[in-house]
């Protein structure tokens, strides 16, 4: 995690869940055929939920298209994800997350009639913004997924839902009349 340009993280693009007016923003560098993704995904996911549902957080997950063959599968359902429709992109990622095990280890031409088969899911036209996911880690220097960055605050799957919980409350707790953080 060291070496990561925080100046580089933005809030723009990726699948925003939450309210954009929440004081504490969470950008998530994700793969979906990471197991230390999924890990992060059942556990972090849970205690972010619940500021998310109280406007305190706003996720931002970035599903970052690796070259790596191991995840390459996961490149795959990105491109099936609507972002125009985040409430089922949030649905399908919840799917994708828990039968990782059933979809991850299929021969990657055939991840999308997994997809589509599973969740009806069809290509989306989203390589722009996959592109724009990709520069922007690689400008960060966010070369492993997960990848969690809470302004100053940079981990990964294995924060304790403790520590989280504690750096969320931190960044709350600054004063009240600041803007909510842009990074």
């Amino acid at each position: 995690m060291t070496g990561i340009n925080t100046d580089a993280i933005t809030t723009e693009g990726g699948l925003h869940l939450g309210n954009k007016d929440a004081p504490v923003k969470v950008v998530e560098f994700l793969n979906l055929r990471c197991p230390f993704s999924r890990e992060w995904w059942e556990n972090g996911g849970p205690v972010l939920d619940k500021y998310v549902e109280d406007n305190k957080v706003e996720r931002i997950i970035k599903l970052y298209d690796k070259e790596k063959t191991g995840l390459s599968k996961g490149n795959v359902l990105h491109a099936h994800l609507n972002y125009d429709n985040v409430d089922q992109a949030r649905r399908d990622m919840d799917y994708y997350t828990a039968h990782l095990d059933d979809w991850g280890d299929l021969p990657e031409e055939e991840v999308a009639a997994y997809a589509k088969e599973k969740r009806g899911a069809e290509r989306q036209e989203n390589s722009r913004e996959a592109e724009a996911i990709v520069a922007e880690a690689k400008e960060a220097n966010v070369a492993t997924v997960p990848t969690v960055v809470i302004e100053d605050y940079i981990f990964d799957q294995h924060i304790t839902e403790e520590e989280l919980k504690s750096i969320i409350e931190t960044k709350l707790n600054r004063d009240e009349e600041r803007e909510p953080n842009t990074f």
